[in-house]
């Protein structure tokens, strides 16, 4: 909160719970953050469906209402992504126009960042979705001041006669659409040259590349530090590789790119990773800050119309 002295938080939850860990912390101005109670908690192995008919007071609707009554202007949650989707799609409804919300975030690239949609929370998609997600990133992209966004569809390969039916059906509805910057299909490694500024698949997909893409962060740190530890000569060495490894690290750090937004609901949704540290979570609040700024729903609300289908 020291970081940004206009925000102001709502923690919602068990009351008691929260007081008792807030009474423990030292610092912690009151008049900028508030407590709500909400009786019930979301598992993180609950079915989405349970969870949208049998806890209405859950912790995860009611910071939804609060978005939803302009109590609040954003919502972020650490919780089940299923049940997250599945409340947010219900209580906030999705922009005219979009089928189902997207979860989006940016992959560093060797460009820069690349908007990759969707990352989970559609498993199976149709032609259709995955065009409206191309829309959505290309917005979001524009939104963060990129002219005429390149837009790829994630494949086995570049040609046209490769992929499942889906991404080349996605692929013939894109060549139509002469507003968007559609350039093809892409590959993981041309994900990572930052060929492209949106990378559109499903969900299983997504997800799938975005954890790999953690692990493999997290390994190639852990086998660094320990190669420079082997000999006398690697630690001269990693002395002075030391701080620019120890840069790259960070920047490549998941934790400094937590937080997936979802994209196509009438309302600011965050969802950060369920393993995040405290710093992490700070990143997810600052995305969801910059996403209220900006006024993204809005924004997408009044581009969507000339693009969608």
């Amino acid at each position: 909160m020291a970081e940004n002295p206009s925000l102001e938080l709502i923690l919602v939850g068990q009351a008691p719970v929260l007081e008792e860990i807030l009474s423990r912390q030292s610092g912690v101005d009151r008049a900028r953050l508030r407590v709500e109670h909400a009786s019930e908690i979301i598992a993180m192995d609950e079915r989405p469906a349970q969870a949208l008919r049998n806890k209405p007071d859950s912790s995860m609707r009611q910071a939804l209402e609060l978005v939803r009554q302009g109590q609040a202007q954003a919502c972020v949650s650490a919780g089940n992504t299923g049940a997250l989707m599945a409340l947010a799609r219900y209580v906030l409804k999705t922009l005219p126009g979009i089928d189902r919300p997207a979860m989006v975030t940016g992959i560093p690239t060797q460009a820069g960042r690349t908007l990759l949609l969707d990352l989970g929370a559609n498993v199976d998609c149709s032609a259709e979705h995955l065009y409206q997600f191309a829309v959505m990133g290309a917005v979001a992209a524009e939104v963060q001041g990129t002219i005429r966004p390149r837009i790829a569809l994630l494949n086995v390969g570049t040609e046209d006669i490769k992929g499942n039916q889906q991404v080349k059906l996605a692929a013939s509805l894109l060549q139509q659409a002469d507003e968007l910057n559609y350039c093809g299909f892409i590959e993981g490694d041309g994900l990572y040259r930052g060929e492209a500024d949106v990378v559109v698949c499903d969900g299983f997909v997504g997800n799938i590349l975005l954890k790999s893409s953690e692990g493999l962060v997290t390994m190639l740190s852990a086998r660094i530090a320990s190669l420079f530890k082997e000999s006398l000569g690697s630690r001269l060495v990693g002395s002075l590789a030391m701080p620019l490894l120890r840069r790259l690290q960070d920047e490549l750090a998941p934790a400094q790119h937590n937080g997936a937004s979802f994209l196509g609901l009438q309302g600011i949704v965050v969802k950060s990773h369920g393993g995040a540290d405290e710093e992490a979570f700070k990143v997810a609040i600052a995305r969801a800050v910059v996403e209220v700024r900006e006024n993204l729903p809005q924004r997408l609300h009044s581009r969507l119309g000339n693009l969608l289908l």
